[in-house]
């Protein structure tokens, strides 16, 4: 709804009067709010307005649909790679073992991968947290102006609350990162300590952390990823669902909100993704057909 309203506005903008033209939609979609320059971003946008103008060609036939020509094709989705929970548990124990000992850096990066893989966080949200934002009490992340602008609080498990308590308690013995605007997740050495962890340095160490390890590669990216992290959250999660007998279809708004999805299609995109889920899929399936009657001798 958000792309065809901002197509209309640019629509009335232009002045434009009659049939809906391919170059009238090609000149809406450089015009993102972001200003890019990247022909795919802008493919994307025209691709949110191929539904509508299909439906629109039964009453004006001369409504232009646009195709795949015009700023190229589309990259399909790349499948992640699904951590095994042993693989879980090795990147937390590799990630506690770094050094220097004694010291705070293998503390901190058990600590924020355990949270990632725990609340499907993206790397970028729970760097950007602050110590104000980690309600422990509670239970509770506050999320600020997230991937679309949105804010989002996320309920942890008493576990999670636990491991982020302990990592706060080793962090503030050290007196760095004790202020409430202070990050949570901090550097430790030299001029970066006490500074916000980045994307850059935390992608280098799980780099050489996966390196380590030698995780056979079981997505089509060119390796496992942080952010599959946050896959391997939704997919366990409807994965426990689908075992559970659970409403998938219920409980799957809920869950994209927790995860922040702008649009619940996004999370349902797992279900077609994901092996684990689509065996899962057909053995209910299966349980549901008539079995075939068995004629006695």
């Amino acid at each position: 709804m958000y792309a065809l309203r901002s197509f209309a506005r640019h629509v009335r903008t232009v002045g434009h009067r009659g049939p809906l033209t391919v170059e009238l939609m090609a000149q809406w979609a450089k015009c993102d709010s972001h200003g890019s320059n990247d022909p795919l971003t802008w493919a994307r946008r025209l691709k949110l307005l191929r539904t509508f103008l299909r439906w629109l060609q039964q009453f004006e036939p001369r409504t232009e649909v646009p195709d795949d020509t015009i700023f190229g094709r589309l990259p399909e989705r790349l499948a992640p790679h699904i951590y095994s929970e042993q693989e879980l548990i090795d990147l937390l124990s590799a990630a506690r073992r770094l050094g220097p000992t004694p010291g705070l850096r293998g503390v901190i990066y058990e600590t924020l991968f355990g949270l990632i893989a725990s609340t499907g966080m993206r790397i970028s949200e729970a760097l950007l947290l602050h110590n104000e934002d980690v309600d422990l009490k509670h239970g509770l992340l506050t999320i600020h102006q997230t991937k679309f602008g949105k804010s989002r609080q996320v309920p942890m498990h008493p576990s999670t609350v636990d491991a982020l308590r302990r990592y706060r308690w080793v962090r503030d013995l050290a007196s760095i990162s004790v202020r409430g605007d202070a990050p949570f997740f901090v550097g430790t050495r030299g001029r970066l300590r006490g500074q916000p962890l980045t994307t850059h340095q935390v992608e280098r160490v799980f780099a050489g952390l996966r390196e380590q390890l030698g995780w056979m590669n079981r997505g089509t990216h060119h390796a496992p990823r942080i952010h599959d992290l946050r896959h391997t959250f939704v997919v366990r999660r409807i994965v426990q669902w689908q075992a559970l007998g659970v409403d998938v279809d219920q409980a799957m708004l809920s869950l994209s909100t927790y995860v922040g999805h702008a649009m619940v299609t996004n999370t349902y995109w797992y279900l077609s993704a994901i092996p684990e889920l689509m065996a899962l899929a057909a053995e209910r399936f299966e349980s549901f057909m008539p079995q075939p009657e068995v004629c006695d001798a």
